[in-house]
């Protein structure tokens, strides 16, 4: 999955990830007025109107990135009605040919661990017969408790031939706090970076790149250097773009020599972009081409800013 992840990098020129993370207040009224006369102000309704949202976005976006992140947490908030629209939302970004990477940030052990993996990235034993659940095909994961909490992923995505994100330096304020501590002299998220190389380091595909790659924060640009480093082989998804501060210029230390090796996420930044000042033209009733719209933007700025390195 990480070789298809590259070959639409190339062919979208894009190395862009778009987060799916609906929230009612993104949502134009247009929408959410349709779904609660049909459902009510129920979350099944929610649900509705989210579906709605989110499959707008996918048909303006989907001929222009390469993947989607959709992140489980903003369906979950909606109960069962929620990830039903998790499903959908999963089911038909993959009808459009986009890499889905499922933002779940799963960390626990054993047969737990081993059970995150297989409903979000392999296949459950029904009797004789066997069920894909999410079907994801990138999770992101967090390593806190080791070994333990990654191998289990890692062994359904061999099997699976499917990918890995493993938190490593994160984008919000506190990150610090635990992931800058210092260990024999190093930060615990070199720690981290040098084993997500080991992990991955038999796991390569024939783009050269390993299935099991990092989040790094592109509000950390001289930590994404030294990550970069650390992980030559891993792909690194970097949030914090947009609405969290971070720019183009911020970004060229994630990315090697071959223009290759990092996919930038933006969430609210796109699916949100009809409520910024800059793309308030668009209004909501067109609120899916501006997010087309910051996509191609976005774009722009990420390309500018690897040629001027």
């Amino acid at each position: 999955m990480i070789d298809k992840l590259i070959s639409k990098i190339k062919k979208t020129q894009a190395p862009i990830v778009v987060g799916l993370d609906p929230m009612l207040k993104f949502i134009p009224e247009q929408i959410q007025k349709k779904a609660f006369e049909e459902y009510g102000e129920t979350l099944q309704g929610a649900g509705e109107a989210i579906w709605q949202y989110n499959k707008e976005i996918i048909d303006a976006i989907y001929d222009v990135v390469p993947a989607v992140k959709p992140q489980i947490a903003m369906y979950e908030q909606f109960g069962l009605e929620g990830v039903k629209v998790f499903q959908k939302t999963v089911d038909y970004c993959k009808s459009r040919d986009l890499v889905v990477i499922g933002d779940i940030k799963r960390g626990d052990i054993g047969s737990t661990s081993e059970a995150y993996a297989i409903g979000h990235l392999g296949k459950v034993q029904v009797g004789s017969q066997e069920y894909y659940g999410f079907n994801e095909d990138f999770a992101t994961i967090n390593p806190y408790m080791g070994t333990d909490a990654v191998a289990p992923f890692v062994k359904v995505c061999r099997e699976e031939k499917k990918g890995l994100f493993i938190l490593a330096k994160t984008s919000n304020p506190s990150s610090g706090e635990f992931q800058d501590r210092l260990i024999d002299g190093r930060p615990l998220y070199e720690w981290v970076g040098e084993k997500v190389a080991q992990w991955g380091a038999d796991f390569v595909g024939e783009s050269g790149y390993s299935y099991v790659g990092a989040v790094v924060g592109a509000t950390y640009p001289e930590q994404g250097m030294i990550l970069r480093e650390i992980m030559p082989k891993s792909y690194i998804l970097v949030p914090g773009y947009g609405a969290q501060g971070a720019k183009g210029a911020d970004l060229v230390h994630f990315f090697n020599e071959d223009g290759l090796g990092a996919v930038v996420n933006s969430s609210r930044g796109i699916i949100a972009a009809w409520q910024q000042e800059k793309y308030k033209a668009f209004g909501p009733e067109r609120f899916a081409e501006a997010s087309r719209q910051a996509v191609l933007d976005m774009r722009t700025d990420i390309a500018q800013a690897l040629e001027s390195r």
